[in-house]
């Protein structure tokens, strides 16, 4: 039996959460389209590397992680179970998701301190490019 690649199941898991997400905007009688227009909100997370790569992967991470949203998504269904709807945060939530799982899905992955172009998925754009540094395969 082949082995699984954990970067591969990784992605395949990324494309099931984003299909995931649309399904739930829809069945909650939102427009699929409203995840596409919160999708680059979540990326301002990037101006963390204006300060370099350590809070730049600091800000990233943490705004890539599915717990924050997992977070949100809690409140807004106790919110909702308690009879104080606030269905902004629940879209809010699942959009955050769909675009984490988007990036996953594309290979962008959390960052590390190396460097914008080094995640736990492997390496992205030109560090890609470049062939393996020294002690990767």
């Amino acid at each position: 039996m082949p082995q699984l690649n954990p970067v591969a199941a990784q992605r395949a898991e990324a494309v099931a959460v984003a299909a995931l997400a649309v399904v739930v905007t829809v069945a909650a009688g939102y427009p699929w389209w409203s995840l596409l227009a919160l999708f680059l909100v979540f990326d301002l997370s990037m101006l963390g590397y204006l300060r370099g790569p350590r809070v730049g992967a600091t800000c990233y991470n943490v705004a890539h992680s599915y717990t924050l949203p997992a977070v949100l998504g809690a409140v807004a269904v106790a919110a909702a179970a308690s009879g104080d709807r606030i269905d902004w945060l629940g879209v809010l939530a699942v959009a955050w998701v769909f675009h984490i799982a988007v990036d996953r899905a594309l290979g962008y992955g959390l960052k590390t301190t190396e460097g914008f172009e080094h995640t736990h998925l492997g390496r992205i754009g030109k560090a890609r490019r470049a062939g393996p540094s020294t002690g990767e395969r």
